[in-house]
């Protein structure tokens, strides 16, 4: 069965605040432009109702008068009987052709019978565009009269356009302010959302404001309460179950080591080794997600990075600086050791060697990377090989003790305080643990 595919939405702008500017400004400039056009179409009516109406009394009272004037005194009451839609000649006017519009012939129709059949009224049209036409009239004496009219609206006032332009400035206020309004709540929720940790320290939404705005928070603070919960709960049970495995296994190390000496002896102790190894790792994951929890101090990014190094070549280890970074910042000192210590191991044990750097991105972040020269890790496996437990038997296997939790426990209390760990497969070969702090 085949499926619509569901349309195309690409003229709309990415963000819902956008799309709401758009929605609302543009329904609010249809409704005012609507209005407008009602009003102007309103204004024309009324106004040609004015103008036949004073037209039928006023043409009929200004003909009897150049009728009842001197012919020599008739161009001077010209002036005074001009109007702003029409004008009267003293002769036969502009030749013309038939009337052309229902309001002509009407306009014609009405002055005559005002006028009556006495003046030989008839008109004829001169121009479309615009448009313009004559009334001729004969006065009693023989003499042509001639009424051009030019009909048009009166001009749009000259404040008129600030006033409009003043109402858009108001609609685009209003509608920011609305939009703002009833899109922050969201802002404030995916902020939240982002900065939520295992922990139960993390931000907490204001329950102030409208009942909606009220009730989504109350969820999500409800949700952030059960989420810690559920993860206190699994990292204790974890850590319990750990911490109480390493009594009956170092009972059972004591009487397999109390046996006399055997290749059967050395496999037991070991799978015992192992078993060990795996419980403390599995202690140090439950205590990762609560790294958050000491307090940040002041350090010199450069000794500290010194320190480190120093302390693995103290022991013969293959650990070099490649790299410093000076000035100090505020970092959680002891789960950030922890961390690099844990990616420094992991670069020894499978590539031999760590090669610790550090840098400002662009932002100002704190970079702190871990490269090594090992086999590395293929491309679509670098997310996956954070989560615990999570080997990959092609590259390192299980002969070199790894328990899957390693790169676990680093990235979990990488997140605790604040940063974040990736992975990338390094230039000639090998991988790179970058460590990203705010």
């Amino acid at each position: 069965m085949n499926v619509a595919a569901a349309p195309s939405r690409h003229w709309l702008p990415p963000s819902m605040a956008a799309r709401l500017y758009l929605i609302i400004f543009a329904g609010l400039m249809l409704a005012q432009g609507l209005s407008f056009a009602l009003l102007y179409f309103e204004r024309m009516q009324s106004a040609t109702a004015v103008m036949f109406n004073t037209l039928e009394h006023d043409v009929g009272t200004s003909v009897a008068v150049f009728d009842r004037l001197p012919a020599d005194e008739r161009p001077r009451w010209l002036n005074r009987l001009e109007r702003d839609n029409y004008f009267y000649i003293l002769g036969a006017g502009a030749p013309g052709h038939t009337l052309a519009t229902q309001r002509s012939k009407g306009a014609v129709d009405m002055i005559a019978r005002e006028v009556g059949p006495d003046y030989h009224v008839y008109g004829n049209t001169t121009s479309m565009s615009p448009e313009r036409y004559q009334v001729h009239f004969t006065l009693h004496d023989g003499a042509p009269l001639t009424l051009e009219i030019t009909p048009h609206m009166k001009p749009v006032a000259s404040w008129l356009p600030f006033v409009f332009v003043l109402q858009v400035v108001l609609l685009l206020l209003c509608t920011w302010f609305a939009v703002r309004l009833a899109t922050r709540p969201l802002a404030t929720l995916a902020e939240a959302a982002d900065a939520m940790k295992p922990t139960a320290d993390g931000p907490r939404m204001s329950q102030d404001g409208p009942t909606e705005v009220a009730r989504a928070a109350r969820a999500f603070n409800t949700m952030q309460d059960r989420i810690a919960q559920h993860l206190k709960e699994r990292l204790h049970i974890l850590a319990s179950i750990s911490h109480d495995l390493q009594t009956p296994i170092t009972r059972m190390r004591l009487h397999v080591e109390a046996l006399d000496e055997s290749p059967e002896q050395d496999k037991l102790l070991d799978d015992l080794r192992e078993m060990e190894h795996l419980v403390r790792e599995g202690v140090a994951y439950a205590r990762s997600a609560h790294g958050g929890a000491e307090t940040p101090v002041r350090i010199n990014l450069g000794s500290f990075l010194e320190s480190l190094a120093f302390d693995y070549q103290d022991v013969g280890q293959p650990v070099s600086l490649s790299g410093t970074i000076d000035g100090t910042s505020m970092v959680r000192a002891q789960a950030l050791r922890r961390v690099l210590g844990n990616l420094v191991d992991n670069a020894i044990k499978y590539g031999g060697s760590a090669e610790i750097g550090a840098k400002r991105d662009p932002q100002g972040a704190l970079c702190i990377t871990v490269s090594d020269r090992g086999p590395g890790i293929p491309e679509g496996e670098l997310e996956r090989v954070l989560q615990p437990f999570y080997r990959l038997e092609s590259s390192r296997n299980r002969n070199t003790g790894g328990s899957g939790l390693g790169l676990a426990i680093a990235a979990q209390l990488t997140s605790s305080i604040g940063g974040q760990l990736t992975l990338s497969r390094r230039d000639g070969g090998g991988l790179t643990a970058t460590v990203s702090l705010p």
